[in-house]
């Protein structure tokens, strides 16, 4: 396994090298979209197995991979 952000991990053979929470299964993605449905931070945790920090950390991954992506919008 190999840490790319803090708490944040791929290996490719867990989840297809999809970045997960350290030591966990658990999809970057999956965090990101239990916060945006509107999970709270508890639910999320307790059905996940992971703390206040991973989301954090999850979040904060998020925001940096989308500060790299550009969008050009059709002319």
């Amino acid at each position: 396994m190999t840490l790319i952000a803090p708490r944040i991990a791929v290996d490719p053979q867990v989840r297809f090298g999809k970045p997960v929470i350290e030591g966990t299964r658990v999809p970057v993605s999956t965090v990101v979209g239990a916060v945006a449905a509107g999970d709270s931070w508890v639910e999320i945790a307790q059905e996940y197995g992971i703390t206040d920090d991973d989301i954090r950390a999850a979040l904060a991954y998020a925001a940096s991979r989308l500060e790299e992506e550009t969008v050009r919008a059709p002319a």
